[in-house]
């Protein structure tokens, strides 16, 4: 497995992921510490995996692992037996995200962009959408889920104005009712709606509506404490191999919002 990370990792070039070149290198590919950062591990941790010493990665480190390393199905497969899993069952949601989609995660670099799976749990980011949201717990179950933030946290709702709260959490929980449908008794489907049913009486109100819809393209105002207020189009890219959503933020023609992005961007370098 050590082996296959390596040659993996020797094999990208940091524009492969969204990372500036950073001058000449000294080794072929990505560094290790940037495989880190993009898996969302230690750089300890992710040099005992290559040098097999004592690392036994759980499935989620896998999955976090294939997506930072942008391999294809069949390498992200070859991994998972490498470590002696069998491979996840074909069009499974989960951390991983394909190719295609991070590519053009990848590209998005002026306007804040980011991934979530079917029930709405935060799988990947680019800097803007870090610097805009903050930088989520990527594939946690509840820290990571944008329902249930919404619902449980009222400190996730500070961006957006007052008077769209309402259709927006209508919004979370048809598109909820929607994905729980689609995984037909999925028990984390069902976990997250029961957690949400016992914590929120504003969800169970909406839950009980029992409209279904996915999440749909919208017009958004956003009001960031330094950027100022954003009018955004917030458009949805569905991927058809795993059932992730592309979320992109994209500026209202005519707007400021494409400068303050700008700004925002110079703010993510300051902080990442």
């Amino acid at each position: 497995m050590g082996s296959f990370l390596r040659a993996r990792r020797e094999a990208l070039r940091p524009g492969d992921v969204g990372l500036p070149a950073g001058g000449r290198r000294r080794t072929p590919g990505l560094r290790r510490a940037e495989v880190a950062m993009l898996a969302n591990v230690s750089v300890d941790y992710y040099e005992r995996l290559e040098q097999s010493r004592n690392a036994h990665p759980s499935q989620a480190m896998l999955a976090g692992l294939a997506r930072a390393l942008r391999l294809s199905v069949d390498e992200r497969d070859h991994l998972y037996r490498l470590a002696g899993y069998a491979p996840p069952v074909s069009g499974a949601a989960g951390e991983y995200v394909d190719p295609a989609m991070m590519f053009l995660l990848d590209a998005l670099t002026t306007v804040p962009a980011h991934v979530i799976d079917d029930l709405t749990t935060m799988v990947a980011q680019n800097r803007l959408s870090q610097a805009l949201f903050g930088s989520w717990q990527l594939g946690d179950d509840l820290e990571g889920n944008v329902t249930w933030r919404w619902f449980t946290d009222p400190a996730s709702r500070a961006l957006n104005v007052v008077e769209e709260h309402e259709g927006i959490g209508r919004a979370y929980v048809s598109d909820l009712r929607a994905g729980t449908a689609r995984r037909g008794g999925d028990n984390a489907a069902e976990r997250l709606v029961a957690d949400l049913l016992n914590t929120s009486p504003e969800f169970t109100k909406h839950w009980d509506d029992m409209a279904v819809e996915p999440l749909r393209s919208a017009r958004k105002k956003l009001l960031h404490p330094h950027a100022g207020p954003l009018d955004v189009q917030c458009d949805i890219v569905l991927s058809s191999a795993t059932g992730h959503r592309l979320v992109i933020f994209r500026p209202q023609p005519g707007s400021t919002t494409a400068a303050d992005f700008a700004f925002l961007d110079v703010l993510g370098e300051q902080t990442f």
